[in-house]
């Protein structure tokens, strides 16, 4: 090739692209951060709240069978009519509501958010909560409005209702149990919120496997609720499918933003067949709801931390006298991965999030504390800070 060829072709330096991209991208979308998900391979995963458990080999042979079956050179079902049936019928989906499928829980966020904020619509939600909820109204434009919990972490109510007068927000997600820390809020707060919404009320019950309380059972009495849920915390995060379940007004209006199938066809042969054995999920729960109990004793041994109760599948902990990033990367170095809540919010200064694993996980995870943090207090329990 000549010089003068080479001279002529279009520049391919990807230092070039910057001054698009800063010109081009949103604001908003060039002052965030992209969702935190730390490398995993080789460590002990207490980070993501995930089920420890696999099946028994014997479901995972029928379940191979089933997967033969699969025309993975087709679309899937649009509707994936069969697994939402399933869903309903598990999970007890009240009469007359209707499902809404998504890819996780977090493509339903981005759909509700979608089509009830945006530019000059506010998004509430509670403080410290599932930091999915303002990433999401940031990216699409909307205004978001977080109210501190209490110290406690329980729901602020009077706080709650003057930000509802101040703002009327169109969309307000309340999670129950809370994520990242774990309570039910009180349902007095949460009900009183609900009636003075003049927007739709999201509850969010991605643990209810392990708090088994719910609001499911409330929708036909309040016009502005809608509950989502997830099967990732039953020991199916792989197959990222969510639910939201309302009435049929607002379910047909949010299936026009729902992307064409949205759920693929192994997502819905995997999770009906799941379902099909939910006696064996739902045990899988109430092993790790044992579990969670007795590792919580046992945090609350350490002087350094300070542990709350949970109705979750993880325990929030802090750190006193010492940096609680540095007892996560020293975790690390002892092959366990936690997740680090210190700088995400002010209220979690010094917290850590960590999962409830497998009995042979928890006692890596208790090890490697007593090497870094030193033996806690011997014999009994220790205290738990009180929830609400």
């Amino acid at each position: 090739m000549s010089g003068s060829e080479s001279n002529n072709r279009p520049a391919s330096r990807t230092d070039g692209a910057s001054a698009f991209v800063e010109r081009l991208i949103k604001p908003e979308i060039l002052a965030m951060s992209a969702y935190p998900v730390a490398p995993s391979v080789g460590l002990t995963k207490l980070d993501a709240m995930e089920n420890p458990y696999s099946w028994p080999d014997e479901m995972v042979q029928q379940w191979l069978e089933q997967l033969r079956g699969a025309e993975v050179n087709r679309y899937p079902d649009a509707a994936a009519t069969q697994l939402k049936s399933t869903l309903m019928r598990v999970l007890r989906v009240p009469q007359g509501a209707q499902v809404l499928l998504g890819n996780g829980s977090d493509e339903l966020i981005q759909l509700l958010v979608m089509a009830l904020a945006g530019p000059g619509r506010t998004v509430l939600t509670p403080e410290p909560s599932f930091a999915m909820y303002r990433l999401v109204s940031v990216f699409t434009g909307s205004d978001h409005v977080a109210v501190p919990l209490r110290e406690d972490w329980s729901l602020d109510r009077e706080a709650m209702l003057a930000a509802i007068e101040t703002h009327q927000p169109s969309l307000i997600f309340l999670a129950y149990p809370n994520n990242p820390t774990g309570n039910l809020f009180d349902t007095g707060d949460m009900e009183a919120v609900i009636r003075a919404a003049p927007g739709l009320v999201v509850v969010d019950e991605a643990y209810e496997p392990f708090a088994q309380r719910t609001f499911m059972d409330r929708i036909q009495q309040a016009p502005n609720l809608v509950v989502m849920r997830t099967v990732s915390k039953l020991g199916l995060a792989g197959l990222r499918l969510g639910l939201l379940t309302g009435a049929a007004d607002w379910i047909r209006e949010l299936e026009k933003l729902r992307l064409p199938y949205n759920i693929n066809v192994l997502t819905q042969i995997t999770a009906g067949f799941a379902l099909e054995h939910y006696p064996l999920l739902a045990e899988q729960a109430a092993t790790i709801r044992r579990d969670r109990a007795g590792l919580a004793e046992r945090l609350a041994r350490f002087d350094s931390l300070q542990v709350w109760p949970s109705e979750a599948n993880f325990l929030l902990v802090r750190v006193h006298d010492r940096s609680a990033r540095e007892v996560a990367a020293a975790l690390r170095q002892e092959g366990v991965l936690i997740r680090v809540l210190d700088g995400s919010s002010p209220a979690l200064a010094g917290c850590l999030r960590i999962s409830v694993g497998t009995p042979r996980e928890n006692d890596q995870l208790l090890g490697a504390l007593e090497r870094i943090l030193g033996h806690g207090r011997p014999g009994g329990a220790g205290e738990l800070t009180p929830s609400p």
